[in-house]
């Protein structure tokens, strides 16, 4: 099997899904009209995310939440680059840490409280650190 997409329930699809294309270079690849107003977003790997509000479910409050329980993660080639044009997006920073192996992970939450993790690994996950930021 293979990961079809990761959802998020928001209180404004619209807004998140654009500042994720202006700012995370993600596509808008479907949207849904209703009230659900799904916006499907991928990356250029295809990892698709779903930003959407159903009504009937309580919107989580993500800053809330520690960002170890549930966070985003970019690849990034250039973390300082990258944390700095979210935080003059709208983002804020929590951690930046690095790694006795000489990764750089960089914790922010984006301007709804949801985590973003900016990971510029010494040893990639799968195939090349190829995050455009």
């Amino acid at each position: 099997m293979k990961i079809e997409h990761i959802a998020y329930n928001v209180e404004d699809p619209a807004e998140v899904a654009k500042w994720y294309g202006t700012h995370c270079g993600l596509t808008v690849v479907r949207r849904l009209p209703g009230p659900a107003q799904a916006h499907f977003l991928a990356d250029d790997q295809s990892t698709v995310l779903e930003i959407y509000c159903n009504p009937p479910d309580k919107v989580p409050v993500y800053g809330e939440w520690d960002p170890l329980l549930f966070h985003l993660g970019f690849a990034s080639a250039d973390p300082a680059s990258d944390q700095a044009r979210l935080i003059a997006a709208g983002a804020t920073l929590l951690t930046d840490d690095t790694l006795p192996d000489g990764s750089q992970l960089v914790m922010l939450r984006d301007p709804w409280g949801l985590a973003i993790q900016l990971c510029h690994r010494a040893q990639p996950l799968i195939g090349a650190d190829s995050g455009k930021g």
